[in-house]
C-alpha cells in the first residue's frame, strides 16, 4: 500500500483498574515484568527505547509514541500505523494475574491525516468500536462512543468509554485526596516550517537518539514549558522527536513531533487538577505555541468539572489563533470533553 507520510495522529488508551487487596494496589501493574509490556507493545506493534520514573509511575518513550504506567492505571499513546487496540487482551490477561480487575476504560484519536494507510482494526472509528465493544468485559456496560467534530475539517476527535459505573470515575491512584484531574490532548498541524526544521537531525550526527533528544529539548524550548520536569526525550534518525516529562508527582506531559512538510505534526498532553494556579494551563499553552506556531490546533480537555476548558480559548486568542468552533459532551467514566479547533488568523 503506497503511504505518503508517516501518520503523527495518535491513537490513544487509557484503562482504570481496581484490586482488593491493598498490597497489590500498591504496586500493582508496575510490577509486571518488562518482558510483559514488551509482548504487549509487540501486539501494537512498537518498541520501547527509553524510559524513567518516580515513586509513583513510570513513563516509557515509545518507537512510536509512549506509555505509561501507574499501579491502577495504563496510558498508551501510538502513531503511524500501530495496532494500539490490540493491547487491551494481554494487558487484562496480565492485569487479571496481579489480581486487578478492568474498571473503565477511554479510547480517543483525532482524524487520521491518511486513513486508507490504517490497518484494521483501525480501519474507521466504527471498526474500532466494534473491536473495543468485542474485547472488553462485560461488567464495563455502560458505553458510550462519539464523533466530536469541528469546523475545521482535518480535526474532529473521537471518543470510546466504558465503565463499570455511571459515575464519573476518578483517577484511583489516590483515593483519599478528591482531587478532580483533568487531561488536555492538544493536535497541532501545518507547523511553523523554520521551527519544524530544528526537529531534524544533522547527517551522520554521530550522536544517539537519547544525546541527540536533549539537543532538541534545549533549542526549541521544549524544556522551558514545564521547568521543574523530570524529562525523558528521544530524537529519531533523520527526523522526529518524542518526549515524556514527570511533573510533581503523578503527573506527566508527553509530547511527539512528526516535522516533515506537507503533513507536519505535533502533540502535546498533559495531566493537571482543578486546584492548580489559574495560570499554569494559560502558560503552558502560550509555550507549546511558541515551540511549534501551528496554522491549525485542536484541544481536548476531559475533566468532571468544567472548570478548565474556559481557560484554553482566552490563553490562545492572544497568541494569534482564533476558536473557530467548540463541542461539548458527556462520558460516563470520562465526565465531561470538550473540543475546541483553531486557526492562525492569517496576517
Amino acid at each position: 500500500m503506497a503511504v505518503s507520510g508517516f501518520e503523527g495522529f495518535e491513537k490513544r488508551l487509557e484503562l482504570h483498574f481496581f484490586g482488593d487487596d491493598p498490597a497489590v494496589i500498591d504496586m500493582g501493574l508496575r510490577q509486571l515484568e518488562f518482558e510483559s509490556l514488551e509482548q504487549v507493545l509487540h501486539a501494537v506493534q512498537c518498541t520501547v527505547v527509553s524510559a524513567v520514573g518516580n515513586h509513583y509511575f513510570d513513563a516509557y518513550v515509545l518507537s512510536e509514541s509512549s506509555l505509561f504506567v501507574y499501579p491502577t492505571k495504563i496510558i498508551i499513546k501510538t502513531c503511524g500505523t500501530t495496532q494500539l487496540l490490540k493491547s487491551i487482551r494481554p494487558l487484562l490477561h496480565y492485569a487479571h494475574h496481579l489480581g486487578l480487575t478492568l474498571c473503565s476504560c477511554r479510547y480517543t484519536r483525532g482524524s487520521f491525516i491518511f486513513p486508507k494507510a490504517q490497518p484494521f482494526p483501525h480501519t474507521s472509528f466504527k471498526e474500532e468500536v466494534i473491536y473495543l465493544e468485542e474485547t472488553l468485559p462485560s461488567n464495563l456496560c455502560y458505553r458510550k462512543a462519539s464523533v466530536m467534530p469541528s469546523k475545521v475539517p482535518s480535526h474532529s476527535w473521537h471518543v470510546f468509554t466504558a465503565s463499570n459505573t455511571n459515575e464519573a470515575h476518578m483517577a484511583l491512584t489516590h483515593p483519599h485526596i478528591p482531587d478532580v484531574l483533568y487531561t488536555l490532548e492538544i493536535c497541532m498541524t501545518e507547523l511553523d516550517r523554520v521551527l519544524a526544521r530544528k526537529f531534524f537531525r544533522r547527517p551522520n550526527d554521530n550522536k544517539t537518539g537519547d544525546t541527540a533528544g536533549k539537543e532538541m529539548t534545549e533549542i526549541t524550548g521544549i524544556n522551558d514549558i514545564n521547568p521543574g520536569a523530570l524529562i525523558c526525550d528521544f530524537a529519531f534518525d533523520p527526523c522526529g522527536y518524542s518526549m515524556n516529562g514527570i511533573i510533581d508527582g503523578d503527573r506527566y506531559s508527553t509530547i511527539h513531533v512528526t516535522p516533515e512538510d506537507g503533513f507536519s505534526y505535533a502533540s502535546f498532553e498533559c495531566v493537571g487538577s482543578i486546584y492548580d494556579d489559574h495560570d499554569d494551563v494559560a502558560n503552558v499553552l502560550k509555550k507549546v505555541v511558541q515551540v511549534f506556531r501551528p496554522a491549525t490546533m485542536s484541544v481536548s480537555t476531559t475533566c468532571a468539572s468544567h472548570e478548565v476548558w474556559t481557560r484554553v480559548a482566552s490563553a490562545l486568542e492572544p497568541l494569534g489563533l482564533k476558536c473557530r468552533s467548540c463541542a461539548m459532551d458527556e462520558f460516563p467514566a470520562a465526565g465531561s470533553v470538550v473540543f475546541q479547533a483553531f486557526t492562525a488568523r492569517r496576517k
